[in-house]
């Protein structure tokens, strides 16, 4: 489904944010952490900081709690907002839904994931209506229990602040909880130019898988709680996990960096800005169809198959035909430069003409 070689050229890695390297601002981070003797297990000063940080940029007291992948944070997140035998209301094509293994199943111990339609990965709020209630106080039926919404989507697409507001609601009047998972959170944040606390516990958000890995960190992601009652549940769970790292320094000492001057919020700009430019560039060739105009870092669009086949020729990574033959989808990241947009649609040109 994908192209890829033992190293791609940095220029040409479009499968995934996850192929960018490090912001040179978090290495270093991770390096001076590696100086010196302090305490195990996030007891180290370094993580007390990086804790504030969070409650600073939140503009309210949060739990944090480092984990090493999204799939963790997904999973613990959702654990303690459901018991086994209730339900999580996602889109069909959110990760935690295609591309998790079954790991939301694990961590919580049997919960089901239940699909609610919508355009563009999004939920649609009236199918959400539906699902909140489907067979609750059945006891033949897993009961409804958490609403997952993806910010950033799977499709690209950002949630606007109604809209979560909206699902929120309606979550919250049916007794549900609701979960976000932010693989690419600071993505959308840049897309909406809304505040982290607009984006996620004023809108009703419970608990944040907030991502990092796919914007400049190196293996360091969080699950951030806005309901305090849940912080005790969750450092069991994350210890049972296996997610309680004895030096957990080195995993705060790359939050820290990337927040500290506006470095997530810079990333995922560029990344997005990035995405933006080779999205602008698709729609004026022939034959390459953009699918829907980028709103984070995330570009569809459909390709001649000898268009495809150029391009993997050329030493070019990334997914196609994984939806449908002809679709193909291309991520930009935060170490993406302009000049490699330009040629990779020089590229596409080339091979259309």
């Amino acid at each position: 489904m994908s192209a890829t070689t033992a190293t791609t050229p940095s220029g040409r890695a479009f499968i995934s944010d996850n192929m960018a390297g490090a912001a040179p601002e978090i290495a270093r981070a991770v390096a001076d952490a590696a100086a010196g003797h302090v305490l195990p297990y996030g007891n180290d000063p370094r993580t007390e900081r990086t804790r504030r940080r969070f409650s600073e940029i939140f503009e309210r007291d949060v739990d944090v709690f480092p984990v090493s992948t999204g799939s963790a944070a997904n999973g613990l997140g959702l654990a303690a907002l459901t018991p086994p035998w209730g339900s999580v209301l996602s889109h069909p094509e959110s990760h935690i839904n295609t591309d998790e293994c079954g790991a939301p199943e694990f961590f919580t111990n049997g919960a089901k994931l239940v699909g609610v339609a919508g355009p563009d990965g999004r939920i649609d709020p009236e199918a959400l209506r539906a699902a909140v209630c489907r067979r609750t106080g059945d006891v033949h039926s897993v009961q409804p229990s958490v609403v997952s919404i993806s910010q950033a989507t799977e499709s690209g697409g950002v949630y606007g602040l109604d809209e979560i507001r909206r699902l929120a609601a309606i979550a919250r009047d049916a007794g549900l909880r609701v979960h976000m998972d932010g693989a690419r959170f600071a993505n959308a944040l840049v897309r909406l130019g809304a505040t982290p606390a607009e984006m996620t516990w004023r809108a009703g958000v419970d608990i944040l898988s907030f991502g990092a890995t796919k914007n400049g960190a190196m293996t360091a992601d969080a699950v951030v709680s806005f309901v305090p009652g849940l912080a005790a549940e969750l450092a069991f769970r994350a210890k049972r996990a296996g997610q309680l790292t004895s030096k957990m320094r080195f995993q705060t000492a790359q939050l820290d960096a990337y927040l500290t001057d506006g470095l997530w919020l810079r990333n995922a700009r560029r990344a997005n800005e990035m995405a933006a430019r080779l999205g602008d560039g698709l729609k004026s060739i022939a034959g390459a169809g953009l699918l829907a105009a980028p709103q984070a870092n995330i570009v569809f669009c459909r390709l001649p198959q000898r268009v495809t086949e150029g391009l993997l020729a050329e030493g070019y990574a990334f997914y196609h035909d994984r939806w449908e033959p002809g679709i193909v989808r291309f991520v930009t990241a935060f170490s993406h430069r302009a000049d490699d947009i330009d040629q990779l649609l020089d590229a596409v040109r080339r091979h259309t003409a």
